[in-house]
């Protein structure tokens, strides 16, 4: 067991690469070599990789007994993988299909899927859908806030009093922040800095916009 709590990261990122390995074999046996069977048995690799993850969490908080940023990250994945990755899975699948056809010499691509394919060069559509995440990402990463302030907070003083001076982010000791817990102020540091990258990206589309070939 300590082991696995040692390697707890090197697991993690073990996982993830192999699961994205199981997928990419899936759709490559199921459109290069029309084995639908076999395809099928490393789509159930893949899920059961997501399985091995949340469990890799449990196990992780069960010898712990603390919930840190380990498993905030997985459950981060597990979120995405459980939503916007389904739209990225299906832009892979039309990838795959597109490529696999091109070496086969034949058209595996619906109409539907040129038409959706089509339309993600378009840079509007691009801009608009990085906006659209980012404001999804934004109103969640709010409401989180909103509830670890309700929760966590340190209400010796009001939240303004916190938002106006924030030496506090880089510090990693609670005492200083608008939380009384350390890992919730981890969480808040991390987050916060991916939404700041998240912006700078999303937003790029909308500023820098690609010219429409």
């Amino acid at each position: 067991m300590s082991f696995i709590i040692d390697y707890q990261w090197e697991l993690f990122i073990s996982l993830e690469v192999v699961s994205l390995l199981f997928l990419i074999v899936f759709l490559v046996i199921r459109y290069a070599f029309t084995k639908q069977r076999l395809s099928v048995l490393f789509l159930l690799l893949f899920l059961f990789c997501m399985v091995l993850e949340a469990v890799l969490a449990g196990v992780i908080y069960q010898e712990t007994g603390e919930f840190s940023t380990f498993q905030v990250v997985i459950v981060l994945f597990l979120v995405y993988a459980c939503t916007f990755g389904i739209g990225d899975f299906k832009k892979l699948d039309r990838f795959i299909k597109q490529k696999v056809g091109y070496w086969r010499g034949i058209n595996l691509l619906t109409e539907e899927d040129k038409r959706k394919m089509e339309r993600a060069k378009d840079p509007q559509v691009v801009a608009r859908k990085n906006r659209i995440w980012w404001y999804t990402h934004a109103a969640v990463f709010i409401i989180v806030q909103t509830i670890f302030w309700h929760v966590y907070g340190d209400h010796s003083h009001d939240l303004m009093y916190y938002l106006s001076d924030l030496t506090w982010y880089g510090d990693e000791d609670a005492s200083r922040s608008p939380y009384t817990e350390d890992i919730i102020l981890q969480i808040t540091q991390l987050w916060t800095l991916i939404l700041a990258i998240d912006m700078v990206v999303s937003w790029s589309y909308t500023l820098f916009p690609e010219k429409k070939t």
